[in-house]
């Protein structure tokens, strides 16, 4: 019985963290968001889909004809599905600490700003200008004009207990 109860806890805390984050975007109070709002309100849940999955999930909330928005009842099962199966973690902190090393091959601790827009624009998924301008306004220390790695991932990751 109790494992009953906690499972129907879980679900209705979950289903309302995405309401909350829902009717934050729902700006006419309708029960509908736009659809490039999406992205966003997943990842205030704590997901972190790469831009082809979020794709895949704005397809699968559309409706036969795509309106540019989306609706609650559609958004809610979807999303609570994919909370519940915790799809779209954060990469933990020690992965995003490898994959930095890797790009700082002389082992400096540090990147310049220039290194790392390279990097973000020319392999995989290419990076915007203004995603590369708001990572490197959060990312280079100041002082230094460089990306102290270790800093920035440490201020990036979130503890996920």
């Amino acid at each position: 019985m109790a494992d009953k109860y906690n499972a129907e806890t879980i679900i209705t805390e979950t289903q309302k963290r995405i309401c909350n984050a829902f009717d934050v975007f729902d700006h006419e109070s309708n029960k509908t968001v736009d659809v490039r709002e999406i992205g966003t309100i997943i990842r205030s849940l704590g997901c972190f889909p790469s831009e082809a999955e979020l794709h895949d999930v704005i397809a699968e909330l559309e409706d036969e004809e795509p309106t540019g928005f989306v609706r609650y009842e559609k958004f809610l099962p979807t999303m609570t599905k994919i909370l519940l199966e915790r799809k779209f973690r954060p990469i933990p902190e020690d992965l995003l600490l490898q994959a930095f090393e890797v790009l700082d091959q002389q082992k400096k601790g540090h990147l310049e700003p220039v290194e790392l827009t390279k990097y973000l624009t020319q392999e995989g998924e290419p990076f915007t200008q203004e995603e590369i301008d708001e990572m490197l306004s959060a990312a280079v220390d100041p002082d230094k004009n460089v990306i102290l790695y270790k800093d920035f991932v440490s201020m990036m990751t979130l503890y996920d207990g």
